[in-house]
This record gives structure tokens, sequence and C-alpha cells, in this order.
């Protein structure tokens, strides 16, 4: 079954009235709701338990996905993310996958992100069908994704840590906003902040 939380928080949305992730106020109730979540209610370890029917070996190209990891030089990185959360952006080569990691953006970022890849999906239902059309090409060719720079990651197939948890196209925007980053050596803030410089151009 998929995480509680997000069956949890999808029941919430339909009583406040929004059926789908379709419009911008669903969108935002969403964001809104997921980053009130705290801690406690949810950790990597709990969505990866609760989540036993979409898990799975392989990553496919515009799904998004959150999976344990240990980077191979985690001594070189000036910081990393165990617990990343990726839209894959092109096929494993090489033994690494390349995906965006919407964890590297601050949460105002996430959301304007986001907001320019809804565009690329193959379809509206949001469903098992849904997927983001989407290449490193496509991302650089359009200021509209400027955004996305600060997520490019690759990540060694042989340093993945778990299976990767499918998260379903109705549940993106609440694992967009989960407070479930993991980041070592650096607090999230720190993070966000080169982020921002990055998309800056500094």
């Amino acid at each position: 079954m998929p995480a509680q939380i997000f069956t949890d928080l999808l029941q919430q949305a339909q009583l406040a009235g929004h059926q789908s992730i379709k419009s911008t106020a669903a969108r935002d109730w969403f964001r809104d709701a997921a980053r009130e979540v705290t801690r406690s209610q949810v950790t990597p370890q709990r969505l990866v338990r609760q989540s036993t029917d979409n898990l799975s070996t392989r990553t496919y190209i515009g799904r998004m996905y959150f999976f344990f990891y240990d980077p191979k030089y985690k001594n070189e990185l000036p910081y990393y993310d165990t617990f990343p959360l990726i839209f894959p952006i092109g096929q494993p080569q090489n033994g690494k996958i390349m995906g965006l990691n919407m964890h590297y953006l601050g949460y105002i970022y996430r959301a304007r992100l986001m907001d320019a890849l809804h565009a690329t999906t193959n379809n509206k239902r949001y469903n098992e069908t849904t997927r983001l059309k989407i290449t490193y090409d496509i991302l650089n060719s359009s200021a509209r994704y400027k955004y996305f720079k600060p997520c490019v990651k690759q990540y060694l197939l042989s340093n993945v840590r778990s299976k990767f948890v499918e998260v379903p196209a109705q549940n993106w925007e609440t694992a967009l906003f989960l407070p479930v980053e993991q980041f070592k050596k650096a607090t999230k803030q720190q993070v966000f902040t080169d982020s921002r410089k990055k998309i800056a151009g500094n």
C-alpha cells in the first residue's frame, strides 16, 4: 500500500474540496499540508515500510522515487542526501542513474520547479499512467526550468541501499514537501542557500 501519510492527506484534500492536483489551489493546499507534517509523524524508514506495493528494483524516466543512498565518495563531497527524492531524467548508464533530487531546493523553489514540470506530463490524469516527459536537454533549453540546476545528481546503482519507492503521481505534491531530506555534513538551510546561489549564477 502507499505510505499512510499519502492516503491520509489525499482524504483530507478531498474533504477540503480538492479532488486532484490539477489546479493551483489544490497544489497549494498539498504544499501547506505536507509542510505541516512533523518528523515524528513521518520518517524515511516509515515511508519505505508503508510502501510495500510501490517498491521497485529499477526506475523509469519521469516518475518519482525515494530511496536510501550511501555515496561512494562521501568523504570528498561537501554534503549529500542519504534519502533522495528524484525524477530520473535519463536511462541508467555505466551503472549510474541521473535524476533531479528535489530535496536540494528550498520549498518555494521546489514549488516553482514543480509548477513548470507539471506542463511536461504525458497526460493530466495523475494516476499510474502519468509521468514527466523530461531529459537534461529539455530542462537546459528553457529559462522556465532554471531551478533544476542544483538538483541534477548522479547515483551509483551499486550504492543504492534500498529498493526504489515509487511515488504515484497523485502523491507527488505531498512527497515533494515532506520534511524527510537527510543531509549529511551540512544543514538543509546551508544546502538551500547554496542552491539559490547556483540558480542565480553565483
